[in-house]
């Protein structure tokens, strides 16, 4: 069973409130990864465009100055679960998304009725956060966020508030601690044993004007190899920290 790790970035940084959209969804499994953008349908703080480079000007969506190609949510949805099912029904894992990640997954496809084709997809979701502090108990460690962790267990700095960097830096985490298959039983979930879902907030997705369809992206956005030339496969990446325990 091969584990997948993917976030969702938000809009709204640090804590997760009800009118929080994706913005981002990566997930990497191995030598396979999938990068998709959203346009957020609501403002976008700038506190959250500074910490992540992403401004939206137009209904565009710029990274760092430069436009970035976008998918309407059901597309990057759609895409997420079709990437899960060549894995052959994966754990998603990632760091604090009981909390953070999925209940805004779980709004996003109740909103577009993908429920039930996630599910078929996976085989569960387990959050390394409570996985790392059990593993680690015994190290002495002050923080446990994603960042500090792969500081403290790979010497590495990576840029936390890229989704894809982040899900590449898990993986190598995950490697790392070697978790005991009773211990990921005791941290999965479903999304819906995880608790009250977010209420959406914002109108239901639309399609933006410009807005190219997901085929003309997939090509950049999807790729599947043997990881020989993936940076996860030759070492760590390199960045900087996350304001959240991720």
């Amino acid at each position: 069973m091969s584990p997948c790790m993917k976030r969702p970035l938000s809009k709204c940084l640090p804590s997760p409130g009800r009118d929080c959209e994706i913005v981002q969804l990566a997930a990497v499994s191995g030598g396979h990864f999938l990068n998709l953008y959203v346009v957020p349908r609501c403002r976008m703080e700038r506190g959250a465009s500074r910490v992540t480079g992403l401004r939206v000007r137009r209904q565009r969506l710029y990274l760092r100055r430069r436009l970035v190609p976008t998918n309407s949510l059901r597309e990057v949805l759609v895409a997420f679960i079709a990437f899960l099912r060549m894995l052959g029904r994966p754990l998603v894992l990632g760091h604090n998304i009981r909390r953070f990640d999925c209940p805004l997954l779980a709004r996003a496809l109740d909103q577009l009725d993908l429920g039930v084709q996630f599910w078929s997809a996976v085989s569960g979701c387990v959050d390394t956060l409570p996985l790392a502090r059990e593993t680690l108990k015994d190290r002495g460690l002050q923080s446990f966020r994603q960042t500090d962790l792969v500081r403290e267990l790979l010497g590495a700095d990576y840029e936390a508030h890229d989704a894809l960097e982040d899900v590449r830096a898990l993986q190598a985490l995950y490697g790392e601690l070697r978790p005991s298959p009773e211990s990921i039983r005791r941290h999965g979930f479903t999304l819906d044993t995880m608790g009250d879902k977010p209420a959406p907030k914002c109108k239901a997705p639309r399609e933006l004007p410009g807005q190219r369809s997901l085929w003309e992206n997939l090509r950049a956005a999807v790729k599947v190899n043997d990881g020989k030339d993936d940076p996860a496969e030759r070492g760590r990446a390199s960045g900087e920290g996350n304001t959240k325990e991720r």
